[in-house]
Parts: C-alpha cells; structure tokens; sequence
C-alpha cells in the first residue's frame, strides 16, 4: 500500500525494531547501542569516553549491591579490583552480612549503610533494579551515580533517578571502562580506541 512521505519514517523505525531481536541482543545503530532488556524494550546504553571518564575520577565511594563472596564471581572481583585502584567500597549482600571482603564488613542492606555514598553499582537483575534504586535515592541524598553492571537495564528506574539528578549508566562495567579508559587494556596489547603517547 502507497504511505504518503510524513509516515515513511514511522515505518521504518518499526521495521528496524522489529528486526532487532532478531539479529542480537545488543545491536548498534549509528552511534547509538539498543541494548534488550528482560522483555521486548529496549535502552539507549552509548556513553562517550568524557562521559564514562568523568563518572569515574568524581566519586570515591562505592556501594556494591550484590557482590559475591566467590572470587570466580564478577561481582567479587569487579568489587576487588575497586577497591585495589583506591575506591572505598562498600559490599552490599544480605547473604553475607558480617562477612569481610577485601578488608571490609559486608553490609546486608544499603539502609544499613550510615555514610554518605557516591555511587552504587549493581550487580542484581534487571527486574529487581527498581527498588534498589528507590532504597538508594532514600538513603543518599548526595548520591552522584547508579551504575547497572553488563546486562543490566532498567529505564524505568533509571529515568526516576535522573529526574533527581542523579547520573545514570546502564549495561556496562566500571571495571572494564576503568581499565580502557586509564590505559590498562593498551598495556595488554588490546585495541581501546584512546589514543595517548602512553603505551
């Protein structure tokens, strides 16, 4: 059937989006990643490396929502390797509240925690982001960022957040962006796209 000129563009937005399941769970288009969510939605997650940097080197404290006390488990060592670049982190887990990780008291619950916070990186499903958000918001009023881990999307949650000013990312990995955006990676040999005099 013959569309006029002002719905083409409708069109093929929704046979882009139809299409994208399809081809892979993350898929890029133009500058922009859509990344799926649990369901059909889908989350912008493309950060520049100012951006990503920025976050990084403005906070100092970190709650980690979710770590395991297992070192094979990303959340245990994303939260080492933390703490071992001179983050205070603080680990968030009810499953192993009292225990010691990488030298502190694993705490059962962010309204447990009595200092103020810069940033909490979770390490949970997206569908149990919402509370967790909602708990952080409460308990840190100077909060500077919520950091959802590889594969972690919620853009409900995250737009509540923003609304209260809070910096969000989603879908990626401090760890990772830590190691590419402060040369680490580039020592390992490994394409980052930054370039520096630095190896």
């Amino acid at each position: 059937a013959y569309l006029s000129s002002d719905r083409r563009p409708d069109l093929l937005r929704i046979i882009l989006l139809s299409l994208v399941p399809y081809l892979a769970p993350k898929v890029r288009f133009g500058r922009f990643f859509l990344s799926q969510d649990q369901g059909s939605s889908f989350t912008m997650t493309d950060y520049s490396d100012e951006f990503l940097k920025s976050v990084l080197t403005s906070v100092r404290v970190i709650a980690v929502v979710g770590v395991s006390a297992n070192p094979v488990r990303p959340s245990y060592y994303v939260a080492r390797y933390l703490s071992l670049k001179g983050y205070d982190v603080i680990p968030v887990n009810p499953g192993h509240a009292g225990e010691t990780l990488f030298g502190k008291t694993v705490i059962g619950s962010l309204s447990d925690i009595d200092r103020p916070v810069d940033m909490v990186d979770i390490f949970r499903r997206s569908e149990a982001v919402p509370p967790i958000v909602d708990e952080s918001l409460d308990q840190f009023p100077a909060l500077k960022a919520i950091w959802m881990q590889i594969g972690v999307t919620n853009p409900d949650a995250a737009q509540k957040a923003e609304d209260r000013g809070v910096t969000v990312i989603q879908d990626r990995c401090p760890k990772i962006e830590y190691q590419r955006l402060f040369g680490e990676l580039r020592m390992g040999g490994f394409a980052t796209g930054i370039i520096s005099s630095k190896l």
